[in-house]
């Protein structure tokens, strides 16, 4: 039987986990399947203890980072859970295990003159100018994921009311837009994707210069272009503006809550990192600018 594709059914369909996590949790798992498969010549349904102790320590010797190791021995854990409820196993083996807990960077932001600098270099000029502006512009005025900016379809933007409808998660949620944003989006709509599409039959809001949805990838050279061209000297990357979004609503006083909603959070401790975030900015400003510190 294929556990781990009953397992990757369970993610999607019942617990509807993000895409990522999905492919974080199966990539753990098929690679600790292989382990007991090939090294072990056992199975996965007779997984012990031991063997899962065995495997954490094959990892570490294998040049794994503790982050690596910890965040396999979840994914691990997870998958026999799933088993467990399903009544495939009789017990978890991952239920004493326990790995030396790992500090939990903080993740980078830009300041809001750096966020300026960034949104302020794509010229419209030309039709990638105007596309690429409106894409900056959505991703900092909404904090969504980079895969669900490209995602979004042209029926996914109400322009008139000044919000998108993402999907993330398998679940809905309407995140409103800034004017500078609407406008750019708006511009977008209007002069520049009715020449780039290569159908009309396309629905993607936001397409390469092939007039075929834009990948990963591609907007991820985009961010890169502009960094250089903006001489930030941090590494921006498409979650970098997500993160500068949130810190930046926390800032000016936004409830924790509605970033929690509007980031697509199921968990409000993931949310919580920015409060952590912003109390490390304030203290870095409180050391370098009071007289007395």
């Amino acid at each position: 039987m294929d556990y781990i594709g009953l397992y990757e059914d369970y993610l999607m369909n019942m617990k509807h986990s993000s895409g990522n996590t999905v492919t974080s949790y199966l990539r753990d798992v098929r690679q600790f399947s292989a382990y007991v498969i090939g090294v072990l010549d056992s199975d996965l349904l007779s997984v012990t203890q031991q063997m899962v102790s065995g495997y954490m320590t094959w990892l570490t010797k294998q040049g794994k980072s503790p982050a690596t190791v910890s965040r396999s021995l979840a994914s691990i854990k997870s998958f026999y859970g799933f088993l467990l409820s399903a009544g495939y196993v009789e017990s978890n083996p991952i239920r004493n295990i326990h790995v030396a807990k790992t500090e939990k960077k903080l993740p980078q932001i830009l300041t809001g003159k750096e966020v300026e600098l960034l949104l302020a270099q794509p010229t419209c000029t030309d039709m990638k100018g105007y596309r690429d502006k409106a894409m900056l512009e959505l991703l900092y005025a909404t904090g969504i994921r980079v895969s669900e900016l490209i995602s979004l379809n042209v029926d996914d933007v109400n322009i008139s009311a000044g919000f998108i409808k993402c999907v993330g998660g398998g679940k809905y949620r309407i995140i409103p837009m800034y004017p500078a944003a609407i406008r750019a989006l708006d511009d977008y709509l209007a002069k520049v994707r009715p020449n780039l599409i290569a159908s009309p039959l396309e629905t993607a809001l936001f397409v390469n210069l092939n007039g075929e949805r834009m990948s990963r990838q591609g907007f991820w050279k985009i961010i890169k272009h502009y960094q250089q061209t903006a001489q930030i000297d941090k590494d921006i990357t498409p979650h970098t503006l997500r993160h500068s979004f949130a810190a930046h609503l926390l800032e000016n006083g936004a409830d924790l809550k509605a970033i929690q909603e509007m980031l697509g959070h199921s968990d409000i401790s993931s949310t919580q990192i920015y409060a952590k975030l912003v109390k490390q900015n304030l203290q870095s400003v409180y050391n370098k600018c009071h007289p007395k510190a």
